[in-house]
């Protein structure tokens, strides 16, 4: 059978390409092992589902895995405990009857109880059944519960967690579940604040009794070389698979639907077309480039996640936007909600004790989400840009020094009166906007995450698989601006280029506004101050 990157619902080994969930699986098993209750969190497509699948096959040998989606349950079953427990009674006994493990016996009290009891069944009713259920059982009992976001503003699921944890808490005397794994974006301790945000006696969750889940299931760019040698015994490319596996790393930080949504557009819509012919020709640097346009342009669902989390969340939006143009450091703390919304989504990791957006791919997307806005598109630089932006494009190559050249001729006509603080504010912010217009649909730009603070910015533009480097900074005298062109040098040599672009944001009323090109070490560098 032939096999194929996939990116819609659970992965599976036998029909997919996938990264090695050993190592991982064999880590939550020592959880299980230990009697543990836990939630695995982690923002949409992230693998919950294809772990919580493998998971199952891989506790069979010792356990009675019961695996169940709550996605399956309408809104309806949620309505009270009655309608809950049927439902979640039905689920239960339909997976336990596949287990080979159990005999009649053992399910017989749970199907009297849906067959005899229907009307008196409530959640302390169907405890007793399961916990009678757990005691009669040859192996210990593993319950899996998979979208759990799904019964999240529901009392009737607070209440199940409440059972949960009051057998949890007996479990010396009383039979119950050997472990309890549930799957989410959202942390279960916050489901009080979603339901009641209102009085603090409602924020405390009943499951306050999960460990903590600290795997890391991300993809390592181990894990990606190891996917894309299985894909190279198939395919014979000829690729250099280490490089590969870098580079789908560098861009996504290991996120699993975008590795996986990388190799599927590499595999299935790069190659073959007119500049990469053949697999080959695909599995490239430059064919990589050319599926960062075709992943960054596409609409598809974790997008649209994030994008409407952005209408929903207004504090989260804005902090991003800070972020992002202004170049502020924002340390970590616990509890506020914005920052706490951004790790929970996906937006962002923390880095040092300080937020930063999370990959580069989701930095690319809300650049261009925020520079496509209509306000920003009002901006007077973005019009000028538009008018002009044939002009930068010759013979197919992006010219940046004619780029910083109008740049400051424009930018010094539409704000050279400005104060400095409208420089701090939007300097790096108007770049980028001018700069849209240009390599829109073409290329993309990002900010080097290690360099990014209120001083400089190391922004990096891509253009049909040419590469340029631009330090943006603020001009703080002759001493640091040597330093800044030894930073960009070391850069360049990063990136093995001999030519960086170097925009200096001057306050000084005597400063003298241009471009020139300067040779530093081995490097040519062309730096304009506007």
């Amino acid at each position: 059978m032939i096999r194929f990157f996939n990116t819609s619902a659970d992965c599976k080994p036998e029909l997919h390409y996938m990264v090695d969930l050993s190592d991982r699986l064999s880590q939550i098993k020592h959880m299980v092992d230990a009697g543990q209750y836990f939630t695995i969190n982690r923002a949409r497509q992230y693998g919950k589902t294809t772990i919580l699948q493998a998971l199952d096959a891989f506790l069979k040998a010792d356990y009675v895995v019961i695996n169940i989606d709550f996605q399956m349950l309408s809104a309806s079953k949620f309505r009270n405990e009655n309608a809950f427990s049927i439902a979640f009674a039905k689920k239960f006994l339909k997976t336990a009857e596949s287990s080979k493990a159990l005999d009649s016996s053992v399910l017989s009290q749970l199907k009297t109880a849906l067959e005899e009891n229907r009307e008196e069944l409530e959640l302390p009713e169907l405890f007793e059944y399961l916990s009678d259920f757990c005691a009669s059982s040859p192996y210990p009992v593993v319950l899996l519960i998979d979208e759990v976001d799904s019964a999240a503003n529901n009392q009737v699921f607070l209440d199940f967690l409440a059972q949960l944890r009051g057998y949890y808490i007996g479990r010396t005397t009383v039979p119950t579940f050997q472990s309890v794994i549930l799957a989410g974006v959202y942390d279960i301790k916050n489901i009080r604040r979603k339901l009641s945000p209102h009085g603090e006696h409602k924020m405390n969750s009943p499951w306050n009794i999960a460990a903590d889940f600290l795997i890391d299931m991300s993809f390592s760019p181990q894990d990606i070389a190891g996917m894309l040698d299985e894909y190279e015994s198939d395919y014979h490319t000829g690729m250099d698979v280490w490089q590969m596996a870098e580079l789908l790393y560098e861009y996504t930080s290991g996120y699993p639907f975008l590795v996986s949504r990388f190799c599927k557009i590499l595999d299935e819509r790069v190659a073959g077309g007119e500049d990469f012919p053949d697999k080959s020709s695909a599995w490239t640097s430059d064919g990589f480039l050319a599926a960062v346009r075709i992943l960054i342009a596409e609409p598809n669902t974790l997008f649209d996640s994030l994008i409407h989390r952005l209408v929903d969340y207004p504090e989260l939006d804005k902090m991003l936007r800070d972020l992002l143009f202004q170049g502020k450091e924002i340390t970590y703390v616990i509890g506020i909600p914005s920052m706490e919304m951004a790790l929970m989504f996906g937006f962002a990791k923390i880095t040092d004790n300080q937020l930063t957006i999370a990959n580069r791919v989701f930095e690319t997307l809300l650049y261009n989400l925020y520079l496509a806005s209509p306000k920003m598109q009002q901006e007077q630089i973005y019009d000028v840009a538009w008018k002009d932006r044939n002009q930068f494009i010759k013979s197919g190559r992006l010219d940046m020094r004619f780029v910083l050249e109008r740049f400051v001729i424009h930018f010094d006509d539409l704000y050279g009166d400005r104060g400095q603080k409208f420089y701090e504010e939007d300097g790096r912010r108007y770049f980028m906007l001018f700069l849209k217009p240009i390599i829109n649909g073409h290329g993309n730009c990002y900010v080097e995450a290690e360099t990014r603070d209120r001083e400089r910015t190391d922004l990096i533009i891509d253009y049909h698989g040419e590469r340029f480097i631009v330090e943006i900074k603020l001009w703080h005298g002759t001493a640091r601006h040597l330093q800044g062109e030894k930073q960009l040098s070391r850069y360049l040599s990063h990136y093995r280029l001999k030519q960086g672009y170097l925009l200096t944001f001057n306050f000084n009323r005597s400063k003298e506004i241009g471009v020139r090109e300067v040779s530093f070490e081995d490097k040519v560098l062309i730096e304009a101050t506007v």
